[in-house]
């Protein structure tokens, strides 16, 4: 039963609030301007490593719950309901 899009990631929201740019959250994890925004633009979390969720969670100055959001399904949360039921 695949779960879409209940997890919302946040990091533009995040770095928008902290006034990060992409050039400097770029530098600090050793990555390329254009893999930085890649991050930033998906609304679904992407497959980070442990080390670059901390890095994120450094060079932001935050922790990794701030980067995401639980936004519910009620279509697919009835379907859970009903399975544990």
């Amino acid at each position: 039963m695949p779960m879409d899009k209940v997890i919302r990631w946040k990091l533009n929201e995040v770095m928008a609030r902290s006034r990060v740019r992409n050039k400097d959250l770029a530098e600090v994890l050793g990555i390329t301007e254009n893999s930085v925004y890649r991050l930033r633009k998906v609304d679904e979390m992407p497959r980070l490593t442990p080390e670059r969720l901390n890095g994120i969670c450094i060079a932001l100055n935050c922790q990794p719950g701030e980067l995401l959001e639980y936004v519910p399904d009620d279509s697919k949360e009835s379907s859970i309901v009903n399975v544990v039921s």
